[in-house]
């Protein structure tokens, strides 16, 4: 049986533009009406989740490919890519275990439905949308004049956005 593709959502922007602040609170607000929901952070620079001189670290220093964390609480397979290319986003949505809704933070560049956040604050504050037709909203911290036909919302209106974004995906009713 193969595993069907999950519902995705991006939200886009400069650095600085709200986008992950908007990602935890979307996050909270679907959870709370009862979605099992997993996010992708794509990051533009190299990180590290593991902490120098833990067990699992020494296991990757010493060349492992892949080394799993386990807890009662909580797993992390942290896989190494020893010069080979960066996954594809497709291969790493494939990995994830299913849910009614994943949240994309990133992936400016991928062909999927999204929401540009833009804060006056942000890095950057050249809007997106004019060159991406996958951008359906703009959720900004200040009035927007360029929007055309897309949806404008308040960057806090977490409500409001995440209402939009159920409808857009049709999640339809939580599990029960």
């Amino acid at each position: 049986m193969t595993k069907s593709r999950p519902k995705i959502f991006g939200l886009a922007g400069w650095k600085n533009s709200g986008k992950t602040g908007l990602a935890v609170r979307l996050v909270t607000e679907f959870t709370q009406r009862g979605y099992r929901i997993s996010t992708i952070k794509h990051a533009h620079h190299d990180f590290d989740i593991d902490k120098v001189g833990a067990d699992s670290f020494r296991h990757r220093e010493a060349g492992a490919h892949e080394v799993t964390i386990v807890s009662g609480t909580r797993y992390a397979i942290m896989h190494e890519l020893r010069g080979e290319p960066e996954p594809s986003f497709e291969e790493i949505l494939a990995r994830l275990a299913p849910c009614d809704l994943v949240l994309i933070e990133g992936y400016k560049r991928e062909p999927i439905p999204k929401i540009e956040a833009r804060r006056l604050e942000a890095a950057k504050c050249e809007p997106l949308a004019p060159q991406d037709p996958h951008i359906v909203a703009i959720a900004a911290d200040h009035p927007v004049e360029d929007a055309g036909s897309l949806a404008v919302f308040d960057l806090n209106d977490t409500l409001a956005i995440a209402d939009f974004i159920a409808a857009r995906v049709g999640l339809g009713k939580p599990p029960t």
